[in-house]
């Protein structure tokens, strides 16, 4: 029965398991950042914060990471098109969701963290970025940064 027991918590289902809503394509991703600054959920019910997961897998990881740091550079080049706007909100509700969700697990989230906040922020020449660029990413990143986990 031990044996049983001990299988059992090995199989997933943990509390550090990366929703299946977080390792689908940059395309769910933005599907659900259109609804920025409302309330953002991939597939309905999984907060961006929420795919980032105490003692997540490498792969899992990886996987989250490569399609949060495309998301992230595809509405960079969208936002410094138009800088004041809904790519630009959507960008900051992201980077505000993933640092929220990173802040409780233990660092192993800080290299995707300063990925996406260098693609999010990358400008031709390191020029400043505009200030209708700084107001509509702070509104987005107020909403992310509020949002709720564990919702799913």
């Amino acid at each position: 029965m031990a044996l049983l027991a001990l299988a059992l918590t090995g199989c997933g289902g943990g509390e550090d398991e990366t929703p299946a809503a977080c390792l689908g394509d940059a395309e769910a991703y933005r599907e659900a950042l259109a609804a920025a600054p409302g309330e953002v959920r991939l597939d309905g019910t999984t907060a961006i914060s929420d795919c980032l997961t105490e003692d997540q897998s490498e792969g899992d990881l990886g996987t989250v990471g490569e399609q949060l740091v495309k998301v992230a550079s595809d509405l960079n080049a969208e936002a410094l098109a138009d800088p004041g706007g809904e790519a630009t909100v959507q960008l900051g509700y992201l980077v505000g969701a993933v640092q929220e969700g990173a802040s409780s697990t233990g660092g192993i989230h800080e290299d995707l963290v300063i990925r996406l906040d260098a693609a999010a922020r990358f400008s031709e020449g390191g020029k400043p970025l505009p200030i209708e660029f700084e107001r509509a990413f702070g509104e987005g990143y107020a909403a992310g940064q509020a949002e709720s986990h564990d919702s799913n």
